[in-house]
């Protein structure tokens, strides 16, 4: 099983809007990084857990926990030229971008700010606290994953 912290901003799609989602389950769509694409098509499996962490907004964090649930498969939205997503260059044939679909797992009674992320020595090596990281998907060690659920319990 692999761990991962998936951002989002609260104004575009919050953890209450995928607790909403019928079945608590959405596609992660959007993402238009090659790195964060490569992860999601070549890395994560079906039972990859997730953090679901808030970003660009007063107290960017983590708010909870999401499952992988399905295997990847080609964004939709990069075919829809009413989408902002969009990508010309893609086709059916050639999809340049790919996702993951997400199950809401647990929403935390507090968040656990990049602020307490970044106090913490234990976590020096967590890649969302390397300065100039700007991914919105990144793999999180068991170590640290297991650190972090501690922390919020």
């Amino acid at each position: 099983m692999n761990y991962w912290l998936m951002k989002s901003e609260p104004t575009s799609f919050s953890i209450d809007d995928l607790i909403k989602r019928p079945k608590q389950t959405t596609p992660w769509d959007g993402v238009r990084n090659y790195q964060a694409r490569n992860m999601m098509r070549d890395q994560m499996k079906i039972g990859d857990q997730a953090f679901f962490y808030n970003s660009n907004c007063d107290v960017p964090g983590i708010l909870g926990t999401m499952e992988v649930v399905s295997e990847s498969y080609p964004d939709p939205t990069q075919f829809d030229p009413e989408s902002k997503y969009f990508d010309p260059k893609a086709t059916p044939d050639k999809p340049i971008w790919f996702l993951v679909d997400l199950k809401f797992k647990e929403k935390f009674k507090q968040i656990i700010s990049l602020e307490q992320l970044r106090k913490n020595p234990y976590l020096e090596d967590l890649i969302i606290l390397r300065k100039g990281n700007r991914l919105s998907i990144t793999p999180v060690t068991p170590k640290d994953w297991s650190f972090i659920i501690k922390l919020h319990c």
